[in-house]
């Protein structure tokens, strides 16, 4: 059995550098809501559309840019999108309407979304095929650890410095990561095949692909339904004090990061067959934190657990659905990809608002178990896809 060889661990970690750059971009927002309203007198509503403007971004620009640009050398077209990030980032610095922030957001999302489905494929290349899921979970690192730390240190900055200064330290990271793909990552060769938009249809029109792609929707949604409002449920239903905030998502961060590491190991050679028993136990996960969250000191043991399963998914749903494209439609890896980004997003959207459902109607910890129905569906769809893959003998 092959090992991750240092020239290719180097390279992984610049694409996670990028991913805690990019990954920090895009709900850093969230935290600095209210100062960016207040400073260009604008409701936090309308504010919110920054949110959910960057998702819808993602998820409709990623899958078509993708494939406008999939004859484009890998690497040039990576660094390329890093050079867009950078200008978005700093450009959402200097805006000093909506209208030019709002505009801003939406470019750098474009770019977001096309990394990370070129960046997973390329993660996947450069490592032995049994390491694949594990090379694809080290790079989405990043993104998680981007959801924890950088979101409350880019909050903390934007609160003390200016939002502004929040947009231009991320593009500094940009230049960061900028600098180390270019320095760590190889020139692949370019691809024969010739993809193009009509290929969206091909993936969209095979069933198989679908059900990977819902699974990750609902999974991802399960998730987001409760973390979206983390924050202010464990202030108000854990009683932690607003001071204590800040270590609580340290902790959970810490959670995710090892929780991502093992869910790479275990899917690394029949993604979906691990995906069943990840989604269990994220379910489970989920519905303890009725019981755990009221106490205040069981809330500490209630976010690890939160943590450990929330992005466990990751690589494992992303290392599948690249793995069934090159299996059912191969001239169209690098698209698949990009359309399971877009499925995070939309997974992220829908749980969001279903979340906030929650919180305006019901309670905040009914977020759980409406996180929880979905994730019972992404477990259904992982069970279907295991036997359809036996069936058909995919793997």
């Amino acid at each position: 059995m092959k090992s991750i060889t240092p020239k290719s661990m180097i390279a992984l970690i610049a694409l996670a550098i990028s991913a805690f750059a990019i990954g920090t971009t895009e709900f850093v927002i969230v935290g600095l809501l209210q100062t960016v309203a207040s400073d260009l007198s604008i409701s936090v509503t309308k504010a919110g559309t920054l949110v959910s403007g960057y998702a819808a971004a993602i998820a409709i620009g990623t899958p078509i840019v993708t494939a406008l640009t999939n004859r484009l050398p890998k690497k040039g077209l990576l660094l390329s999108l890093l050079v867009i990030f950078i200008a978005g980032n700093a450009l959402s610095a200097f805006a000093d309407t909506y209208s030019l922030l709002l505009l801003s957001r939406i470019i750098t999302a474009v770019a977001h979304g096309v990394f990370f489905a070129i960046a997973a494929t390329v993660a996947a290349e450069i490592v032995p095929k049994d390491k694949q899921a594990q090379a694809i979970s080290f790079m989405f690192t990043g993104l998680t650890v981007a959801t924890i730390l950088g979101v409350p240190f880019g909050t903390l900055i934007g609160q003390n410095l200016g939002w502004r200064a929040t947009f231009l330290a991320v593009a500094v990271l940009g230049i960061i990561a900028l600098i180390a793909n270019g320095l760590s990552i190889d020139k692949p060769e370019r691809k024969e095949e010739k993809l193009t938009v009509r290929d969206i249809g091909r993936l969209i029109g095979n069933p198989r692909i679908i059900l990977a792609l819902l699974m990750t929707s609902f999974g991802f949604g399960g998730t987001f339904a409760l973390f979206t409002y983390l924050a202010p449920i464990l202030e108000k239903v854990s009683s932690i004090s607003p001071d204590h905030i800040f270590w609580m998502l340290l902790l959970y961060g810490a959670a995710t990061a090892v929780g991502n590491i093992i869910g790479g190991k275990i899917t690394n050679q029949h993604p979906v067959k691990a995906l069943r028993w990840v989604f269990l136990f994220q379910l489970i996960a989920l519905q303890l934190q009725i019981v755990l969250l009221p106490n205040t000191m069981l809330s500490y043991l209630s976010v690890v657990l939160l943590g450990l399963f929330a992005f466990m998914m990751s690589p494992g749903v992303q290392s599948y659905i690249v793995s069934l494209a090159e299996k059912l439609v191969p001239s169209a890896k690098d698209l698949a990809s990009a359309l399971n980004i877009s499925g995070f997003n939309i997974g992220i959207a829908g749980g969001s608002a279903l979340g906030g459902f929650a919180i305006d109607y019901l309670d905040y910890l009914d977020t759980a178990w409406i996180g929880g129905l979905m994730v019972v569906v992404a477990l259904i769809l992982s069970v279907i896809n295991y036997r359809l893959d036996v069936k058909q003998k995919l793997f």
